[in-house]
Order: C-alpha cells, then sequence, then structure tokens
C-alpha cells in the first residue's frame, strides 16, 4: 500500500508544475475585440470562477478520473466481500474467458483506424511512442503493486489480486483511444470505455478478482495513458501532432444520461416478525444501471434497475446462520437537477416500481418472504461533469417496500406456532455512478 501512496503523490507532483489555465472549460473564447462585463462579481459568481479555473488546470485534468478511482479501491477493501455477495448470489457458476482478449480491444480499433487512415490526434510515431510510455508505466506500476500488496484472488488461487491487470490494460486502451479519436466523435470515447467496464466487471463475476482490485486497476489505466501522453507531449511538443483537443465545450442543454450505479446498502433498522422477533439488518451492496432523458436542463424522466443483498440476522438467535435478503429493482420516475457551476449540480429523484425477492427463503427452514411487491424510492445526488459526454453523480437513496412474510414452526429458531403478517423494509444506499452523457 505504500507504493500506492507513493505513485499517487508521484503523480501529483508530475503534473502540479504544468501550465494552468485560467478559463473556464465551457466558456467560450474572448477575443481582443470582444467588450467585457466589467460589473463586479457577486460571491456566488466569484465561487464558481475559482472552481472552474481549479477544474481547468491541466494538473487537475491529469488526475481527476485516475486518483479518485485508485483511493475508492483501496477504500472499499473492508467492503469488498459484500459485492462478491451479490455474484455469488445471482450468478455463482460465472465463468468465460472473453475477458482476457476484451481488455485489447480499444487498442486494436485504434490502430485499425488508424491503419485504415482515419486521422488521430497524433502522427504514427507520436501515437506509439505515446502508447509505449503508457504501457511501460501501467505494468511497471501494477506488478509492482501486486508483488507487494500479496492480495489473495476470491478464488483462492494465487495472491496477485490487487489490482486488476486485465482493468488497467482495458482502461489504458481505452483512454488512448479517448486521446486519439474523442475529439473526433464522442461515440469514439463512449464506446471505448463501456468495453473497459464490461471488462472490470467481468473479472468479478468470473470470480478471479475484488471490486477493490477492479477500481485500483481501472484509475492505474487512466493515471498511466495521462503520464505516458504528458512524456510524449513533452518530447515531442508541436510536432506530429495532427490537431489538438479543444479547449471549450458547449455546455449540456440536456443533461441526459445513462450509467453503472454501484453503492453499499444498509437497512434502516431492525424487520419486525411480530412476538418480538426481528431481522437486524447489517450494511450489503447494490449495483445496477440507471439512466435518465431531461426535457431541458432542469427536469426529466429516468428510470432504475438493480440487483442488492441486505445481511440480517435474528435477534431471538444471532447465532443463527441466515442468508442475506437479496432483491431486484425496478422503477421509473421524475429527475430534477439544478446547475450550479458549469461543472457541478444537485439533482434529486422520486421512483417507484416493481421489488422481487429471488429467493423466498433465508437458507433455514422456518422465514419465507412473499416475492413480489411494490417498491418507492427517493434520492438526492452532486453531479460531475467530467469530459465532454462523461460524467458522475454521488448519490444517497432512500427505498422502502412491504413484504408479505410466514414464520413456519422451527425448533431450531425457536417458533413455537406458524404466523404470517406483513412488515416494511426500508434501506438507505450511499455510492456512486459513471455516467455517459448525450
Amino acid at each position: 500500500m505504500k507504493f500506492i501512496t507513493g505513485f499517487l503523490i508521484a503523480a501529483v507532483l508530475a503534473v502540479s508544475v504544468l501550465p494552468c489555465r485560467a478559463e473556464a472549460p465551457f466558456a467560450p473564447a474572448v477575443d481582443s475585440d470582444t467588450l467585457v462585463d466589467l460589473r463586479p462579481l457577486n460571491s456566488w459568481q466569484r465561487f464558481n470562477r475559482k472552481v472552474d479555473k481549479f477544474t481547468s488546470t491541466k494538473g487537475f485534468q491529469m488526475t481527476y478520473v485516475g486518483v479518485p478511482l485508485v483511493v475508492a479501491g483501496v477504500a472499499t477493501i473492508p467492503g469488498r466481500e459484500r459485492f462478491r455477495q451479490l455474484r455469488n448470489d445471482y450468478v455463482p457458476k460465472f465463468k468465460y474467458e472473453y475477458d482476457n482478449y476484451l481488455q485489447y480491444a480499444p487498442a486494436v480499433v485504434m490502430l485499425g483506424l488508424k491503419g485504415f487512415g482515419v486521422e488521430s490526434r497524433s502522427s504514427w510515431g507520436r501515437m506509439l511512442v505515446s502508447d509505449a510510455f503508457s504501457a511501460a508505466i501501467m505494468a511497471t506500476v501494477v506488478n509492482t503493486i501486486k508483488y507487494t500488496a500479496h492480495v489473495q484472488r476470491p478464488d483462492g488461487s494465487n495472491y496477485k489480486s490487487f489490482p486488476s491487470g486485465h482493468t488497467a490494460t482495458a482502461f489504458m486502451t481505452a483512454t488512448m483511444m479517448h486521446k486519439e479519436y474523442g475529439d473526433r466523435s464522442p461515440w469514439y470515447s463512449i464506446s471505448a470505455f463501456t468495453v473497459a467496464a464490461v471488462t472490470g466487471v467481468s473479472r468479478q463475476l468470473n470470480n478471479r478478482h475484488w471490486i477493490s482490485d477492479v477500481l485500483a486497476g481501472a484509475g492505474i489505466g487512466i493515471l498511466s495513458t495521462e503520464l505516458g501522453y504528458y512524456l510524449a507531449d513533452l518530447i515531442f511538443k508541436d510536432k506530429g501532432l495532427n490537431f489538438d483537443s479543444p479547449r471549450y465545450y458547449p455546455l449540456l442543454e440536456k443533461p441526459s444520461f445513462v450509467g453503472l450505479y454501484m453503492g453499499f446498502s444498509s437497512g434502516l433498522g431492525s424487520i419486525g416478525l411480530g412476538n418480538g422477533m426481528k431481522l437486524n439488518t447489517g450494511i450489503g451492496s447494490r449495483i445496477g444501471v440507471e439512466g435518465a432523458y431531461f426535457f431541458n436542463k432542469y427536469i426529466g424522466c429516468g428510470a432504475l434497475a438493480t440487483v442488492s443483498n441486505i445481511p440480517v440476522s435474528l435477534n431471538t438467535r444471532p447465532d443463527a446462520a441466515l442468508d442475506p435478503i437479496d432483491e431486484g429493482r425496478a422503477m421509473a420516475g421524475v429527475y430534477v437537477q439544478y446547475p450550479c457551476t458549469s461543472r457541478w449540480s444537485l439533482g434529486c429523484k422520486a421512483l417507484a416500481g416493481y421489488n422481487y425477492i429471488p429467493s423466498n427463503t433465508l437458507g433455514c427452514e422456518g422465514i419465507e418472504f412473499e416475492r413480489d411487491g411494490f417498491v418507492w424510492s427517493a434520492g438526492v445526488s452532486i453531479g460531475y461533469v467530467m469530459k465532454r459526454n462523461f460524467g458522475a453523480r454521488f448519490f444517497c437513496d432512500y427505498t422502502s417496500t412491504s413484504a408479505s412474510y410466514s414464520l413456519l414452526s422451527s425448533q431450531e429458531l425457536g417458533i413455537m406456532a406458524s404466523r404470517s403478517g406483513h412488515s416494511a423494509i426500508h434501506a438507505l444506499t450511499w455510492g456512486a455512478s459513471a455516467n455517459i452523457l448525450f
């Protein structure tokens, strides 16, 4: 872990000396003949300008995606088993090897486009040098950490789990594609990062990596490419540059999005079963897909589909081995957001839909839940526009559903007589989503 800290510090120091731009990232360029509004700024406008000035610096632009991913990878180590439990609950026998090849797909497509004459940002020489630097940095960092962190894989096969090399390679090649072709069309970047995300998820489904390995690998892959291209820029300067990345992007008037939703889920309080019996809830995980279409920059409609689990224990028999409550949900409703600056926004949503419990038992005789039910949810979020077509949301969502239960006579659980009833299940989910903006 000391190497991770050193790598992050080195990355930040390396880019902290780069020239900074004071222009707002989405503001139109102003020439000398343009009249400038000299009216004094209020406190909110001054804050907005300071935020945009900081987020426009070269150092921030190179590190603000990769560094948080590495930090998130380290931070999720204590809770990694909760996300693995989702895999074990829903697809315990998943085993496919396509991710061994998918990790290279963005690079293969990038070289193919270049070979067929589709102009990219860099010449052949500049591109290959940039990519060589990126691959060397990524391979050195990943393998050094693997052999020093000594983390066991979830399948127990060896102790080279952290970080995920497949994921690092996939996000490295996706960032290469983004660098070379992302300014020609956002769909090059969207396709590349989608492939990289599928690679990372597949490594977890194949039981080869923990979620912490995947997050850290993604961050290392992105940081390695940013540093690799920076080193090549120092060497080549303006030589071999077909076109430079534009400094300004138009502000999204309709912040519609679709993305990967991921967070920790905790039951609020206990689930009452009558006669003093309760299911005490713990912290589980929730993952899914979320999307919304905005009619303007303030209001839209969308949907959220997730799978989740919440660990439970019986208050009267805390030593009883109970399976988590697994839930699949599909909801739709209203999304509202307010843009605070050119990059940051505040949002909220109100959703309702269908809740499904795949297994109506908790892995023991005596307690059964009804499979189907109505669920509603309300949430708040903070949104951030990373790139022209990429963003992130940090959310906190509340959900509530009412489930019917049946208690069967069980000497093991101390249930003397059968009975049934209804009980509310409340949960709070907090986490982040990575989104494609369109």
